[in-house]
Formats: C-alpha cells, structure tokens, sequence
C-alpha cells in the first residue's frame, strides 16, 4: 500500500526478529513522555506553592513534590528494569498544563483564595492526566509480563490518586468558600 501521506508511521505494526514489538515501543515512548512530564513537574511545583497562599495547599503541593522527585526515580527505575537508558520526550500535554497553571497565577490576585482555587484547578488538571497515563502503561505493562514494572507503576499511580483526593479536599475544606466571599 502506498503511504500517501509521505510520514512515517510512529510505531510499527509488524515487527522483524531484530525490532520491539509495536506494544513495546509504544510502552516505552509513554515511560519517556512520563519522565520528560515528572522532570518539569518537578521544577513547576514550587513555584506552585510559591503563589499559594492557603496552608493546606501549600502543605499538599510540598508534600506532592517530594513525591514527584520520587516518581522520577520509580522512573528511571523502570528504564534499568528495562534495559535502557533513562531518556525524557518533550510532553506536549504537560507542558501546556504547566503553562496553563502559570496563566492562572498570572491572571489572579497575589494571596487571593481565588488564586488558590484555580491552582487547586490546575493542578488537578494535572493529577487527572497523570492518573491517565500510569493507568494505562500499568495495563501495558501487565498486558507484556513485565510483573516488577507494574509494581513500580502502580505505586506511582496510588500516589497520584491520594494527591488529587488531597487536592478535592483542601478546596471542600474551605478555599472554594473563602473565594466565593472575595
């Protein structure tokens, strides 16, 4: 069949003794798009906490950072199991919610409970497309066999969970309603 559209196609959909399997490499582009994502994540957050004023969304961003730095070395966890060597690919997705997340703080008052909403807001933007992603490779990973790669993912994805529950909370708690009297 001709390719009339003059690209390559990204993945391949048979493979030769010597390639990946087209499964395989589409897990391991969504591990380097996850890797480029949790590296920015990990230089966005504290200027995050940084424009928050509430202190429970202080706490939970601090205390979701840590995480991430941890979430980089599950990551790169991951690339040895698999015998690779740990490379980011650029994440469109979570560059455009960083950016994002800075407009809000751009377009908010400076220690307004309004600005914390909307940094809870982004930030969950973030949490939702982050639970997405290792939800699905922990399913690819537990499509292939890779069983100690799974774990590895699923911790990761726990932690994502309790950090947007977190997040849904701190705003239920009262940032929602102080905003609404300002």
């Amino acid at each position: 069949m001709k390719n009339e559209t003059g690209t390559i196609p990204k993945f391949k959909t048979q493979s030769s003794i010597t390639a990946e399997p087209a499964l395989l490499e589409l897990f391991m582009d969504g591990i380097m798009d996850l890797y480029w994502a949790e590296n920015h994540l990990v230089k966005t957050l504290p200027k995050m906490i940084k424009a928050a004023t509430s202190p429970a969304l202080v706490e939970a961003i601090a205390n979701h950072l840590k995480e991430t730095e941890g979430h980089v070395t599950r990551l790169e966890q991951i690339f040895q199991l698999m015998g690779k060597v740990p490379i980011a690919k650029k994440c469109d997705a979570m560059e455009g919610l960083a950016k994002e997340g800075e407009d809000i703080i751009e377009s908010t008052g400076s220690g307004t409970a309004t600005r914390d909403v909307g940094i809870i807001l982004a930030s969950q933007k973030v949490e939702h497309y982050e639970i997405a992603s290792y939800g699905g490779l922990l399913q690819l990973a537990t499509t292939v066999g890779l069983t100690n790669v799974a774990i590895l993912l699923e911790e990761t994805l726990a932690e994502e969970k309790a950090a947007d529950t977190l997040l849904t909370e701190v705003a239920e708690d009262g940032v929602n309603y102080t905003a609404a009297e300002e």
